[in-house]
């Protein structure tokens, strides 16, 4: 709820503030592109789905660009927003990342070719945070500038350097641990479906917490929960599901097993479906460790992560066969298989296994990767970088990432390569997100026990997530 507050008490927010700079002139009375900006109305309101955030609409013209110059009542307006260009003539700009219980005033400022033109919006009272919202603290020698996003509870979150909550949304059965940015500038989650039976959806929302799409695998497919990509032009990559009764009588296993295969689709942004590789198609059963293909249901593949190549094609981590795998997105053939029982690269400096159950792939560079070993050494858990000559069939380790107090992490965790040589890691049920820097000494970390941080993430800004220039 957004409470009026100031000197201004008497104006309601969300009545326009009318500001008619000379009589007559209306927001459709085509000013010339010549003529200085102006701001006809302006009007804020609270943000329905977050207290740290305000949304000012706008009626302007001759302005290319709009923002909001914000502070503290009292303070200086030393804050402003990211700017937004008007779309004939109406604009809507988010001011995100506010404190809760604060009043804070407002300035409109309309940008145009003949100089810019500022509105005063008065003062205005952010809500209260909710009472299941969790809090943080954190704390570094030298972090990283920006915001960790992760999921915690039923909200996907954003904290800064300090461990302040400074966005977060709240989801009815929670993301389904994993809410990530992506390259579209939003953010996307897969709750849960209330009704176990249906098949579950992927969540889109937009920085202000709207829901702006949901999708999901094609033919019927249920989708997984651990990684997609949402590129720019709308299409996606998503993995699915796939269960197929097998006879694994012969390989040690039941008669009637259920098999369940990881599968790949990029979909385009209407669902059509662009390309599609399965791993029914390209592994063989016995990809599988012995013990692991027992039982009447077999959890084959398990794929965990994927990211796109440098030269385009699709790198896919699957956890139960211990290996990355890299496939042709034209042809669907498989490239080449790192670690598991079909590796097909030797590791000069690491012990064999040179990583197990590996979650968090991340491409780096041509020929560079990162992931999170989560059982390559059952002592502890640890983030590694590794540079590869696909030819030649090599892979060196070349840094290596983990508390000083070691943490195992059975489940989950993610890698995020940042600028400097820096790497975010969250070590999964090891409850521990940490930043490191190129010679692997912790500088950013959250204090306590986060608890279970699937996935965690660093982005430049809360208005454009995922796409911001620094990352």
């Amino acid at each position: 709820m957004l409470r009026r507050g100031g000197p201004r008490a008497g104006i309601s927010s969300t009545l326009a503030l009318a500001s008619l700079l000379g009589a007559g002139c209306g927001p459709s009375d085509g000013l010339s592109p010549r003529a200085a900006p102006t701001i006809f109305t302006a009007a804020v309101a609270a943000n329905a789905h977050n207290v740290l955030s305000l949304v000012i609409s706008a009626e302007v013209g001759n302005a290319d660009s709009v923002l909001v110059q914000y502070g503290r009542v009292g303070e200086p307006l030393d804050s402003s927003t990211a700017a937004v260009r008007p779309d004939a003539g109406s604009v809507s700009v988010p001011v995100l990342g506010l404190l809760p219980d604060t009043s804070y005033e407002l300035r409109l400022v309309a940008h145009g070719s003949r100089g810019a033109a500022e509105r005063d919006l008065g003062a205005f009272v952010t809500g209260s945070l909710p009472a299941d919202l969790p809090a943080y603290s954190a704390s570094g020698s030298d972090p990283s500038p920006g915001y960790v996003v992760f999921a915690a509870g039923r909200y996907g979150l954003a904290i800064d350097n300090g461990g302040r909550v400074v966005w977060y949304h709240a989801f009815p059965s929670g993301p389904g641990l994993n809410f990530q940015p992506q390259p579209n500038g939003r953010y996307a989650a897969r709750p849960l479906p209330p009704d176990p039976a249906t098949l579950a959806r992927w969540v889109e929302i937009d920085p202000l917490g709207n829901e702006t799409r949901t999708f999901g695998c094609a033919r019927g497919l249920q989708p997984r929960f651990h990684d997609m990509i949402a590129n720019p032009d709308g299409n996606y990559w998503l993995m699915c599901d796939e269960t197929r009764a097998m006879d694994l009588s012969a390989f040690g296993g039941s008669e009637q097993a259920e098999v369940t295969g990881t599968v790949v689709q990029h979909l385009s942004a209407g669902g059509g479906l662009l390309f599609e590789w399965s791993a029914f198609d390209h592994f063989q059963i016995t990809d599988l460790e012995p013990a692991a293909r027992t039982g009447t249901e077999v959890n084959w593949t398990h794929g965990n992560a994927l990211d796109l190549d440098a030269d385009g094609s699709l790198l896919v981590s699957f956890r139960s066969l211990n290996e990355v795998t890299k496939i042709d997105v034209t042809t669907g053939s498989v490239l080449w298989r790192m670690g598991g029982l079909r590796n097909g690269f030797t590791f000069p400096n690491s012990p064999a296994p040179a990583f197990a159950r590996q979650h968090g792939v991340r491409v780096t560079g041509a020929g560079q990767l990162t992931l999170l070993d989560n059982s390559g050494d059952a002592a502890a858990t640890r983030a590694e970088r590794y540079t590869y000559d696909a030819g030649a069939g090599t892979a060196r380790l070349v840094a290596s990432y983990g508390p000083a107090d070691a943490v195992t992490a059975r489940l989950g965790g993610t890698t995020q390569a940042l600028p400097g040589g820096r790497t975010l890691v969250a070590f999964g049920d090891g409850r521990r997100v940490q930043e490191y820097d190129a010679a692997g000494d912790v500088v950013w970390e959250i204090g306590g026990d986060p608890g279970y941080v699937f996935r965690a993430e660093r982005i430049g800004s809360l208005y454009h997530p995922g796409v911001d220039s620094t990352w």
